[in-house]
């Protein structure tokens, strides 16, 4: 076996192993990790028959979308990436240009709020709940196409009150923070008002 079919076969082997630890690893990031060149990544997806970004995302979506109690999945926003119901949860969001102003290229403040809200909301244990209190913190500009993650944690629960704290990163740089105190409702209750 020569040399270079022997790195060949460490890099696939290692490329694996990286994919199935970070499933939303960009080509390009593949890429600068190996130190090669993109097309050879996507040679090796192909050999490996593993599916390019967009489709790693959508099937480890559709598997999430059905945990959900609190929301509609069309009313998510973003892509749900992992949902553990009353514990923790991720979700990312490629972000556009028209989301962006359009003189700054900076995504507009509601649309990364949302990603942490809808996120927060999906990740308690309810088939009712409400933000009551939120409490955010933009650190730093998030810029028309970047990829963003956003990790929600539970840290408290008593009765029908919930404290979730929700983190958003674009390449493991945090961009935003927010403490929100959630309230799960009764269903019965709200359909007697209906």
């Amino acid at each position: 076996m020569s040399r270079s079919s022997s790195h060949k076969q460490q890099r696939q082997k290692t490329l694996l192993e990286k994919i199935k630890y970070d499933p939303f690893l960009t080509d390009e990031e593949l890429a600068d990790y190996f130190k090669v060149s993109v097309p050879t990544i996507r040679l090796d997806r192909l050999e490996l028959a593993i599916p390019e970004l967009r489709e790693r995302i959508k099937n480890v979506a559709e598997s999430n979308q059905e945990k959900l109690k609190s929301l509609e999945s069309k009313e998510f926003i973003g892509e749900l990436i992992d949902l553990q119901l009353g514990q923790n949860a991720i979700s990312l969001m490629e972000t556009k240009s028209t989301m962006a102003f359009e003189k700054t290229h900076i995504v507009r403040g509601h649309y990364i709020y949302s990603l942490a809200e809808t996120l927060a909301i999906a990740v308690i244990d309810s088939q009712v709940a409400l933000v009551g209190v939120a409490n955010i913190k933009y650190k730093i500009p998030v810029y028309s196409g970047a990829r963003i993650i956003a990790k929600a944690q539970v840290k408290k629960s008593k009765g029908n009150r919930f404290i979730v704290w929700v983190k958003i990163y674009e390449k493991n740089v945090e961009v935003f923070r927010g403490k929100f105190i959630l309230v799960s409702l009764n269903e019965n209750k709200i359909k007697e008002k209906i």
